[in-house]
């Protein structure tokens, strides 16, 4: 019987050090979750295939912009308690450290996308291919009337349609805003 009370107190104490491990990595892993959740979204969320392109596109003056506006924002609204912030033994004012973070974050976004066009992601950043968009009369451009662009009568060349001259005599496929001219 005490050996039954004597593994039932190990289990105890196994558990109980399993406890303590899995809160300590908790402890030293929830500091980092917004960092690892920024690394997850560029990572595997975006679509790189189809952004750097965008990007080469001129598409980095936009994303210039919005790090300039975020270290402005951010600089403003949350200066550092000690007036300074201090990287790797560097004392730096507000403004050029919030400078130095979103450079930072941006250039471990652009890593995630090469990483991801590199395939070191593997199946985990796989984006299915966008069907293409199939025009079933119903768009916008197209109202079944075969016209493409002009929905008025201004600048739209009657010649070239398949109804021959201008006189409409044929209104076959032409309906709404055409069957309501008087020629």
């Amino acid at each position: 019987m005490e050996a039954l009370i004597d593994l039932f107190s190990s289990l105890v104490n196994v558990l109980s050090a399993l406890l303590a491990l899995v809160l300590s990595v908790v402890r030293v892993l929830i500091p980092w979750i917004p960092l690892l959740g920024w690394v997850g979204f560029w990572g595997l969320a975006v679509n790189w295939t189809k952004t750097f392109p965008i990007l080469r596109r001129g598409g980095f003056l936009g994303v210039l912009l919005l790090m300039l506006v975020s270290v402005l924002v951010w600089g403003s609204v949350a200066p550092p308690e000690a007036g300074k912030h201090y990287l790797l033994g560097l004392a730096v004012s507000n403004f050029t450290g919030k400078f130095i973070y979103v450079t930072m974050l941006t250039c471990i976004a652009m890593l995630c996308g090469s990483a991801q066009l590199s395939g070191a992601f593997g199946r985990l950043a796989v984006f299915p291919d966008e069907p293409a968009e199939e025009d079933h009369g119903h768009g916008h451009d197209d109202h079944g009337h075969g016209h493409h662009g002009d929905h008025g009568h201004g600048g739209h060349d009657h010649a070239g349609h398949a109804h021959g001259g201008h006189g409409h005599e044929d209104h076959g496929g032409h309906g709404g805003h055409h069957a309501a001219h008087a020629h």
